[in-house]
């Protein structure tokens, strides 16, 4: 069942656990990640990027968590959110079409233009009655961003000065922030993301807002739990399962003579609703329905 992200979270606060918050981008990694939750007997978010947007319309894959929501998560509470978005059109399309949470991410821009484009998604959002997260930092993906991170660290990590200073002027729900956490690929192929704990804890004495850990594919459970203890109330999945899909699919393939693509993306629920499953327990939120 859909409901409200602020309800979810709430709830979070007083059990000091976090809400996993899986990308997805078609029916069967859908299907894997409410399949994880049913198992696990958690709250989830599932998020929907505008890069996904882009390609599946947002009509469609809307259409598709809400329908698996209503009929097949049985009594697992799901909020609907919209994740890095970049434009103010892409906030604008998904709080019509009853998302509770966007995001808007400005977190490219320098400071002061980050707060501007911030403020007016969260007064659109907050005029609907939707919650809005902003991110402060950036969130590194490719190698060479990787390897200047963690030479020059000070260049992308969030500031918790003005961390504070940004809650307050765009006034955020939730806070999206860079501790050492990163996107993408490259660090399941090499070594996991180490976070920073100390300036986490220190952003989270100066804000107000739950905070966001985005990039945390990989990284180590007892870092994560430590980070759950500073605030931390929404975890981002998207690598693995994107990889146990991908895996999954590539063994199907290899079986020759095969031509219902059903056959072939069956398995993908199962190894998505994994890697969901193991995530739950991490984050503390199993049996939390």
């Amino acid at each position: 069942m859909l409901v409200h992200i602020k309800d979810l979270v709430k709830k979070t606060e007083k059990g000091k656990y976090a809400l996993g918050a899986f990308n997805t981008f078609n029916l069967e990694i859908t299907l894997g990640i409410v399949k994880g939750a049913m198992e696990a007997q958690a709250p989830i978010i599932i998020q929907i990027s505008e890069t996904t947007l882009n390609y599946a319309g947002v009509k469609a894959i809307t259409h598709i968590v809400k329908t698996i929501a209503k009929n097949q998560a049985n009594n697992i509470p799901i909020a609907l959110h919209l994740d890095h978005g970049k434009s103010f059109s892409a906030v604008m399309e998904c709080v019509k079409a009853g998302f509770s949470s966007i995001m808007i991410d400005a977190s490219n821009l320098p400071f002061d233009e980050n707060i501007t484009v911030t403020q007016k998604s969260v007064q659109y959002a907050h005029r609907h009655g939707v919650w809005a997260q902003g991110e402060l930092g950036k969130i590194v993906k490719e190698k060479k961003e990787i390897e200047h991170l963690v030479q020059h660290p000070e260049k992308f990590l969030t500031d918790p000065d003005q961390a504070q200073e940004f809650v307050k002027k765009t006034k955020i729900d939730a806070l999206a922030v860079s501790v050492g956490n990163v996107h993408g690929v490259y660090k399941l192929e090499h070594k996991a993301p180490v976070l920073d704990l100390k300036r986490l804890a220190e952003i989270g004495k100066k804000v107000d807002v739950p905070l966001v850990l985005h990039g945390a594919s990989k990284i180590p459970a007892d870092s994560l739990k430590k980070a759950i203890k500073l605030g931390v109330r929404i975890i981002n999945i998207d690598t693995e399962t994107r990889h146990a899909f991908k895996q999954s699919l590539l063994q199907s393939l290899k079986k020759r003579g095969e031509y219902d693509p059903r056959k072939f993306l069956s398995p993908t629920i199962d190894a998505v609703a994994k890697v969901i499953k193991e995530k739950i327990i991490m984050f503390g939120s199993a049996g939390k329905v």
